[in-house]
């Protein structure tokens, strides 16, 4: 019986049953039959998409962005997906990467057994069935809409185990440094302060990847580091402006991105060391302009609508425009700095360049160069080149 009711789910999700008469039919069937057929159907969508290259973070992402923040079970439901699915391998065969984003999560198997894990979500959440069943249902159909995308890591079951190299992660030390600095320039109202913060974290981060680089050069522990991707998600609204800052920071820190806007993430090629810092410095410059944009933005209301989102597209898109002009001299500032020291550092910035840009074109044969965005709000511009000037480097 639970095979028939398997393709009575089927039959929902592709849409040749309408979804309130096969809502229905579920909810007055047996839950003996319906609950092992669901969990059943959710895990198999989800391994489909781990397999086509989802990670565990990035689909919980997508599902969130397309069932609605209303909807929270949609979420729990994927990380419960995650944790049902690792039982069947021993964590130390488990990429770090994919086990780390399930960490994240909080994936824990919860439930008593998988045949009442519907009733079970219904009770944890406080739901009637039905709403949970509507819930379970409504997220195999936005996992069947989700298409396959590049495999970046790995998952279980896939691929031996691939640790990141101790060489090309961030020292731990620096990071806390950084992220310390960086928080000190969120939190403070004193733009001078925030900009002192935010120059030093970027000159921290920019010396110990010219280190890297050279170590690498001399064929140091460095060597053997490969260049590698990671998708960095990219929230609404205003997606495209912010993807804007994000393709700033990355390329001043010798990285390439792939905007993909169907999805909401952004994909940054690099040195695992040097996307860690692009993700640190772009999280920390968002916060900053949500916050210098708050405070500079004309009032709202029915009438000042269009006013404020003009203003606050056009104060995105100077924002990105002068983080990027800034970065970019600090980083040539360090890079000639670096340039008065013994070391054929030019020609190993070179090699490494190549490598992330045949990264880039193995994943994204073919790319289409993105449309800028319209600036209609002159004192949007202004404002958002302000506080560029004031939230960023020397």
């Amino acid at each position: 019986m639970n095979s028939e009711r398997r393709r009575q789910i089927d039959a929902i999700v592709r849409g040749s049953v309408a979804y309130e008469d096969g809502l229905d039919t579920l909810a007055v069937a047996p839950a003996a039959e319906v609950d092992p057929a669901l969990f059943a159907a959710v895990g198999d969508a989800c391994e489909r998409l781990w397999r086509g290259g989802w990670q565990p973070g990035e689909l919980h992402r997508a599902v969130v962005r397309r069932g609605g923040t209303d909807r929270p079970v949609l979420g729990q439901a994927v990380a419960d997906a995650v944790a049902a699915h690792l039982r069947g391998f021993r964590r130390r065969d488990v990429d770090e990467r994919w086990l780390a984003q399930a960490d994240e999560l909080g994936a824990a198997v919860w439930w008593s057994a998988d045949a009442v894990y519907a009733s079970e979500l219904a009770a944890r959440r406080r739901l009637d069935r039905v709403s949970a069943l509507d819930d379970l249902l409504s997220l195999l159909v936005v996992l069947a809409e989700l298409p396959a995308i590049e495999v970046l890591v790995p998952p279980p079951g896939t691929a031996p185990r691939r640790a990141v190299p101790a060489a090309a992660r961030v020292d731990e030390r620096l990071l806390d440094r950084v992220r310390a600095l960086l928080a000190k320039a969120e939190s403070t109202g004193y733009p001078a302060e925030a900009e002192t913060y935010t120059a030093k974290a970027q000159e921290l981060i920019a010396r110990h990847s010219i280190d890297e680089a050279l170590l690498a050069g001399a064929g140091g522990p460095e060597a053997g580091v490969v260049p590698f991707a990671r998708r960095i998600g990219v929230d609404h609204p205003y997606e495209s402006e912010k993807a804007s800052l994000l393709s700033a920071v990355a390329q001043a820190n010798r990285c390439h991105t792939v905007w993909s806007p169907d999805y909401g993430f952004t994909t940054v090629f690099g040195f695992d060391a040097d996307i860690d810092a692009v993700d640190l410095l772009y999280t920390s410059l968002l916060v900053q302009a949500g916050r210098a944009m708050a405070r500079s933005e004309p009032p709202g209301g029915k009438a000042g609508r269009a006013r404020l989102k003009a203003f606050r597209q056009s104060f995105l898109v100077a924002y990105a425009v002068r983080i990027g002009e800034r970065l970019t001299r600090a980083a040539e500032a360090a890079l000639e700095a670096a340039a008065q020291e013994p070391a054929d550092l030019l020609p190993v910035l070179r090699s490494r360049d190549e490598q992330v840009r045949e990264s880039m074109l193995r994943v994204f044969p073919r790319t289409v160069r993105g449309r800028g965005s319209r600036v209609d709000s002159r004192e949007g511009w202004e404002s958002g080149r302000e506080a560029a000037d004031r939230a960023t480097l020397r």
